[in-house]
């Protein structure tokens, strides 16, 4: 989409076909990397507050941030993350999969919307596909520490000393996922993961491309429009967050209490929380989910810019 200003039309949205993919995909593995490994911990700090009955452990996420931190240092905010951070590769995945969907889309006339929204569904439909084993296995690691500071979160068994190193821990899961229920031990919460991150995915971007358009109709022609685009990134992710917040919860359970299908998780969340289901763990969300779109869009449309091909620099803005 090709939009115009006093100084000249420029490129709304870089598709897919004007970029140099040599230069897109190690970027965006090395701008994923970075994101995930400063926004780790409110990861933690959220699957803690979710796992959690009520507010027996932390009485919400500074109060666990600060408890984590206390019982474990820094490594208690990053337990689980280099299992999750297979996610790159699953990126990998996902955007290929988003940017090829909106090509064909496009090719038959969708506008922006419509391409968004359903190029970020079949998208997450193929990351959380490769990437719920891995899922499965980082959630389990994140709440055992959970047991140093009133929590007994530890539904596998595992024998978890602090000194343990985090190969150890991993292994110790996945074998005990594997022995108690197979290979499909490993998906257990794919259907939820599927009814929480497809819509969310489609969602957002669907927000993304809807809060830039209208964001870029009120904002002064000066204006950064990377800035513009992350702040409709975040945007986006507010408005996804507090729509299937109670659906990431039911996942977490399901991933991690090893419960037997979403219908029990709804029902002991209801009995557990009534509205307050709602707003469970909603902050961390929120706040990761904003911190997490803002840092991702500048991320994705920096290096779209500096990925995109030679006859097209003269139209892009920043």
């Amino acid at each position: 989409m090709v939009d115009g200003n006093a100084s000249g039309p420029f490129l709304r949205t870089i598709e897919w076909d004007m970029m140099d993919k040599r230069k897109f995909f190690p970027l965006s593995m090395l701008s994923s990397f970075s994101v995930r490994c400063a926004l780790f911990p409110l990861t933690v700090i959220k699957t803690q507050l979710q796992v959690q009955f009520r507010n027996d452990v932390y009485k919400g996420m500074i109060d666990a941030g600060i408890k984590i931190y206390r019982a474990e240092g820094m490594p208690g905010l990053y337990r689980g993350f280099w299992i999750s951070s297979v996610q790159i590769v699953s990126g990998v995945f996902y955007i290929s999969t988003y940017e090829g969907v909106r090509h064909v889309l496009g090719q038959y006339g969708a506008n922006q919307r419509v391409k968004s929204l359903v190029a970020g569904g079949c998208a997450s439909l193929v990351g959380q596909t490769i990437i719920v084993p891995f899922d499965v296995i980082s959630q389990h690691a994140m709440v055992l520490g959970m047991g140093a500071h009133g929590g007994a979160v530890n539904p596998l068994g595992i024998n978890f000393d602090k000194s343990s190193s985090r190969l150890r821990i991993t292994h110790d899961i996945a074998r005990e996922i594997l022995r108690r229920d197979g290979v499909r031990g490993f998906y257990r919460g794919y259907t939820a993961s599927l009814m929480a991150y497809v819509p969310n995915s489609a969602m957002w971007w669907a927000f993304y491309h809807l809060y830039q358009d209208e964001l870029l109709k009120i904002v002064p022609p000066w204006v950064s429009h990377l800035f513009v685009q992350c702040v409709a990134g975040s945007f986006g992710g507010f408005t996804t967050t507090i729509i299937t917040n109670p659906l990431d919860i039911v996942r977490a359970r399901l991933q991690v209490q090893r419960l037997d299908s979403m219908s029990v998780a709804f029902r002991e969340l209801w009995h557990e929380e009534h509205f307050h289901m709602f707003f469970k763990g909603l902050t961390a969300r929120l706040v990761q989910s904003a911190a997490f779109s803002f840092s991702i869009i500048l991320g994705y449309e920096t290096i779209k810019r500096v990925s995109v091909n030679e006859q097209y620099r003269h139209m892009i803005k920043w």
